[in-house]
């Protein structure tokens, strides 16, 4: 992990409700520096694995994906909220504090057999992260991997993604 990092990560207090930090990477991508430093490690970390194709989570996860796939030589699948692809779509229900939400991908985005590289920018509960390691596989693909900017251990993501590899750069732990 990289204190230098974590420390262009803005914390907003109590956004978007009482309570909640939030961890904003507005302020990390908005530096020259500290982009490029969180694109190069990401890449670093998986440069030369058989990846097929890298899906990036709606939005910020397009960020990184992007760069990712483009450094990787590789297509960028978009995993949205509903109602945001023009083409046909698969979508997948996931749970939420209070109810449910859903994401969805084209149909024809993943093949059977794709090893595929999920790309957000946070780790919290990981729920949306879930839902699209299950859109991924309800298409025949396979999760090589999950990779976020920021992990916040304390809300136990890791627990839902157990079986799959993990990678992150900057920790909140209860701050």
């Amino acid at each position: 992990m990289t204190d230098s990092l974590k420390k262009k990560i803005r914390t907003v207090p109590d956004w978007p409700k009482k309570g909640i930090q939030f961890r904003d990477i507005t302020t990390l991508i908005k530096d020259p520096k500290g982009f490029q430093e969180t694109c190069d490690l990401l890449y670093d970390a998986y440069k030369g694995k058989d990846i097929d194709v890298i899906a990036g989570i709606e939005s910020r996860g397009f960020i990184f994906g992007s760069v990712l796939a483009y450094k990787m030589g590789k297509g960028l699948v978009l995993i949205r909220k509903p109602g945001k692809l023009p083409a046909e779509t698969v979508s997948q229900e996931y749970e939420l504090e209070y109810g449910t939400d859903k994401i969805e991908m084209h149909l024809d985005a993943i093949k059977r057999g794709d090893r595929v590289l999920l790309v957000d920018d946070l780790l919290a509960t990981g729920g949306t992260m879930e839902a699209a390691a299950k859109l991924i596989q309800k298409q025949g693909g396979k999760v090589v991997g999950c990779a976020f900017v920021i992990e916040l251990p304390e809300l136990n993501g890791r627990r839902k993604l157990g079986k799959f590899e993990l990678f992150r750069l900057v920790d909140f732990e209860g701050e």
